[in-house]
């Protein structure tokens, strides 16, 4: 088995402990643990793409990942990372996309228990009345997360028509 490991990180939005099993990354989440060193190379490219994400500059991450849970929960994880940067989906809308449209309150659930933030975008899931509601890290910092997304987004597209 493969030793686990942990490092807490800095972000616009608070500490991020990061935790890694192996070269795997298997947790991320918002912490209010102080700042620690960063002990393996595997931890230094998660906290490496997750400045580039905060900077804007990074918009999919190229990291090996393990999530472990139900085969609902796997199902619901699944289909937030098919959500594209910048996008949102609503709990309804993601019920529906797995099969079980009247789950929405379990796909709340699910993404309550994500076990990596950001990578997979638990903070793109939105009410069907297209507000801001349960994100377990707090409505301040998914509304930070979207909109840093949506900002970057549109810089992106207006460095690429500017271009010659």
């Amino acid at each position: 088995m493969s030793k686990t490991v942990t490092a807490v990180v800095p972000s616009p939005t608070g500490n991020i402990r990061i935790t890694v099993e192996g070269d795997v990354l298997t947790g991320l989440c918002f912490t209010a643990e102080a700042c620690t060193d960063i002990p393996t190379e595997t931890l230094r490219r998660v906290a490496e793409q997750l400045d580039e994400y905060f900077a804007g500059v990074r918009q999919a991450f190229d990291l090996p990942y393990r999530l472990h849970g139900t085969p609902f929960q796997m199902r619901v994880w699944q289909a937030l990372c098919e959500i594209p940067y910048g996008e949102t989906r609503t709990y309804r809308e993601i019920a529906v996309r797995i099969g079980a449209p009247k789950a929405s309150r379990a796909v709340g659930m699910a993404n309550h228990n994500n076990p990596i933030d950001i990578l997979v975008p638990c903070h793109r899931v939105i009410g069907t009345n297209g507000k801001l509601t349960g994100y377990a890290d707090g409505l301040e910092i998914k509304a930070y997360l979207l909109n840093l997304e949506r900002k970057s987004q549109k810089s992106n597209l207006l460095t690429k028509i500017s271009e010659p």
